[in-house]
């Protein structure tokens, strides 16, 4: 598990779970059951996290057998209640977590977490994170730095607190 800001060139990126399984992953939280549990990159609603699958040649849900299927899942539930958690205790204005299993872009499974917010725009509150302007899903000030490191200690602790860490 990486213990500090995202300061590592950023190669990772290109083999996401390559370098979460050899400990260069700078976003990895922890290793969860079938999973890496990590931030996001962007962190345009804060406590934004992504479950990746610890296998890359697992595409889709349907290719783990059922009890890794359900052991993923699992982890998946389990991430969620950390974020919550965390989000719940320092982030003012929380109202619930979203769970997205896409598939449509990467080439491997995972999942994303959202926290929802109730000082999101009335444009978006009640609507898939997906519509938010790229440059607000994406822009600079969203990226993922050192002012988010409080958050980010506060869902490893959720998470070994869940007795989830491995």
């Amino acid at each position: 598990m990486f213990d500090g800001a995202v300061t590592e060139p950023e190669t990772w990126k290109s083999d996401r779970i390559g370098s979460a399984r050899a400990g260069t992953n700078p976003t990895v939280l922890a290793k969860l059951p079938q999973s890496f549990a990590v931030i996001g990159d962007t962190q345009f609603l804060p406590g934004y996290c992504v479950l990746l699958v610890d296998d890359p040649s697992i595409d889709r849900l349907t290719d783990l057998p059922k009890r890794q299927r359900l052991e993923f899942l699992n982890s998946m539930d389990t991430l969620g209640q950390a974020v919550e958690a965390a989000c719940r205790a320092i982030e003012p204005g929380f109202r619930r977590m979203n769970y997205e299993i896409l598939g449509n872009t990467d080439p491997c499974l995972h999942a994303h977490l959202f926290p929802r917010y109730e000082w999101e725009s009335p444009a978006h509150i009640g609507r898939p994170v997906w519509l938010y302007d790229p440059e607000e899903f994406y822009g600079p000030e969203t990226a993922l730095a050192p002012r988010h490191d409080e958050l980010r200690l506060r869902i490893v602790t959720e998470l070994a607190d869940l007795g989830a860490a491995t």
